[in-house]
C-alpha cells in the first residue's frame, strides 16, 4: 500500500544548508529504500522538510527506510556542519494513501510542494524532486513508476505527456488539505471505504474531519 511521507528539521530549522547536502540524502535514501525492499514513487526535498511517496514491500519496510537514512543523514550533516544534537522534529508522519483515488494526487502534491511554497513557478525549475523524472524522463536511479503512472500511456513518451497533464491542471484545494491533514496526523487518505477499512484493520481512527466521500 502507497504511502505519503514527510519529515521536518526540529523547530522548522533547515535541514540542507549546501548542495552536497542534498546529494548525499538522496543516496542514502537511494540505498536505505533498497535495503529495505521500498519503492520511491515521488519525493521532494525542501530546505526544511521531506517529502516522499513510496510502496513498501512488507509492514515494516517504511519504517526501515526512514530510520536508516534518518540517523545516518544526521551523522553526517553534524560532522560536515560542526554541530550537535537532534535534526529532526521527532519521528516522520505518514499515511496510507488509496491508489486509486488519490495516487496520482499524492505524486502532484509531492512535486508541486516547491510551488506552492513559492520557491519556484513551475516544478520544472526545482532540482531537488522527482519531477524530471516522471514528467521528462530524466533518469533518477531513486524513482519506481507505480503501476498506475505506468498506466498512463503505452510508452514512456505518453505516460511522460499524460502525467504533465495533470501536474498542469494542478490539484484542488479539498484534496491538498485532506492530504495533508491525513499525513500530519497519521490517518488514511482516500474514499470513506478505504478509511473504514484502514480504520477496522489498525484499530486507528482513520479521519480527525469528516472527509467528502
Amino acid at each position: 500500500m502507497p504511502l505519503h511521507i514527510i519529515q521536518r528539521g526540529n523547530n522548522r530549522q533547515r535541514c540542507f544548508l549546501a548542495e552536497a547536502d542534498y546529494l548525499v540524502y538522496l543516496g542514502m535514501l537511494h540505498k536505505a529504500a533498497q535495503l529495505a525492499s521500498c519503492s520511491v514513487h515521488a519525493y521532494v526535498l525542501m530546505s526544511n522538510h521531506v517529502h516522499v511517496l513510496a510502496t513498501p514491500d512488507k509492514e515494516e519496510s517504511a519504517a526501515r527506510m526512514m530510520k536508516s537514512v534518518g540517523e545516518r543523514y544526521v551523522r553526517y550533516f553534524n560532522k560536515r556542519h560542526e554541530r550537535t544534537g537532534t535534526l529532526w522534529d521527532g519521528r516522520y508522519k505518514s499515511c496510507p494513501v488509496h491508489d486509486e483515488t488519490y495516487l496520482m494526487v499524492c505524486y502532484r502534491y509531492v512535486e508541486l510542494n516547491p510551488v506552492r511554497a513559492g520557491i519556484v513557478a513551475d516544478p520544472l525549475h526545482y532540482r531537488w524532486s522527482s519531477y524530471h523524472a516522471n514528467a521528462f524522463g530524466a533518469r533518477d536511479d531513486l524513482v519506481v513508476a507505480h503501476a498506475l503512472y505506468q498506466a498512463l500511456g503505452n510508452n514512456h513518451f505518453e505516460r511522460e505527456t499524460a502525467y504533465r497533464e495533470l501536474v498542469l491542471a494542478g490539484i484542488a484545494g479539498d484534496e491538498v488539505d485532506n492530504l495533508r491533514d491525513a499525513t500530519n496526523h497519521n490517518y488514511a487518505c482516500g474514499n470513506f471505504k478505504f478509511r473504514r477499512a484502514i480504520a477496522q484493520a489498525t484499530g486507528h481512527a482513520a479521519e480527525r474531519v469528516k472527509l467528502q466521500q
